[in-house]
């Protein structure tokens, strides 16, 4: 495609996670059961909230709302992958790019600010008991979850204009198993320092501002329960903090890796491995962390197998 007719890229050539074919087999076989486990922990989550009444509070309509984005976030990239495990061509068409790259943001920037709204929550929760209810109201959870994604609808918005609106010409090889704004910047064929500089604003916005809030909100969690007198309160509130700060420094930590940092013409295999993190592992993480051992859940469970 020379660029003197200014011949555009039709399609792109995902390289993948590995070229070797018994490896290929072999993460077809994990990204399957991974995929599978995220599809049946999210739709069970899903389905219990919706009818349990016992389920319908704020929490569990935040919890609700992550499972939708998770598995429209998995749903987005790991098929797609899959087929791709088993053909020697792994093409994308150009359309098929950009609507991933859409999705892919909306979703996850949505479940940016979900996990902020969350944290929030738990805070109210713990901090302000008596308050609670006059606190989180249907109406304001409702205004909260709509506030995510629109958040995320914004967010989304912006970095797929200012990244497609780049010419691609030329070379169509994206050297990662999905399409994403960092990836595809690398093929631009014109400067693209505008285009990462608008991305770095948007992961202030919705990478660090959330990432904050949600650290604030543990913060003062872990000192009111500091203060408790009984040991097992405390131990259960630091478990349950524990396991959902782990989901953070992985879902954050990969996404502020891969979107605030300058933009190199090279990815490297390390590169790819991290967006494994925040596009596959925490999709499928969310549902045992968040819900599955929970007690409320659990009965909720129990009901509906009886």
């Amino acid at each position: 495609m020379g660029e003197e007719n200014q011949t555009y890229v039709t399609e792109f050539i995902l390289l993948g996670l590995s070229q070797d074919p018994q490896t290929q087999v072999l993460l077809f076989c994990l990204f399957l059961i991974i995929y599978l486990l995220t599809l049946l922990g999210n739709l069970l989550i899903i389905m219990l909230i919706h009818t349990d009444p016992r389920l319908h509070t704020p929490m569990y309509f935040f919890l609700r709302n992550l499972s939708f984005a998770d598995l429209c976030f998995s749903t987005t990239t790991v098929p797609q992958m899959l087929v791709h495990f088993l053909v020697k061509r792994k093409a994308i068409s150009f359309v098929g790019c950009s609507t991933q790259i859409v999705v892919l943001l909306l979703v996850g920037c949505t479940e940016c600010a979900l996990l902020a709204v969350m944290s929030y929550d738990r805070y109210v929760a713990v901090c302000k008991p008596l308050h609670y209810s006059t606190i989180m109201t249907h109406w304001v959870c409702v205004q909260l979850a709509l506030g995510s994604w629109a958040s995320g609808a914004f967010v989304s918005l912006v970095d797929t204009t200012f990244t497609l609106r780049l010419p691609y010409r030329g070379n169509n090889v994206i050297n990662h198993f999905f399409c994403e704004p960092p990836a595809l910047l690398k093929l631009a064929s014109a400067d693209t320092y505008s285009t990462e500089m608008t991305i770095f604003a948007m992961g202030v916005v919705i990478l660090l501002a959330p990432v904050s809030l949600i650290l604030v909100s543990y913060w003062n969690i872990i000192s009111t329960v500091m203060q408790m007198q009984s040991g097992e309160g405390r131990l259960k509130v630091f478990s349950t903090c524990g396991s959902h700060l782990v989901v953070v420094v992985l879902f954050y930590g990969s996404a502020i890796f891969a979107y605030m940092r300058p933009n190199s013409k090279v990815m490297n295999e390390g590169d790819k491995v991290i967006s494994v993190f925040y596009s596959v592992i925490t999709s499928m993480m969310n549902p045992f962390i968040y819900s599955l051992r929970n007690k409320d859940v659990k009965e909720a469970f129990r009901k509906v197998l009886i």
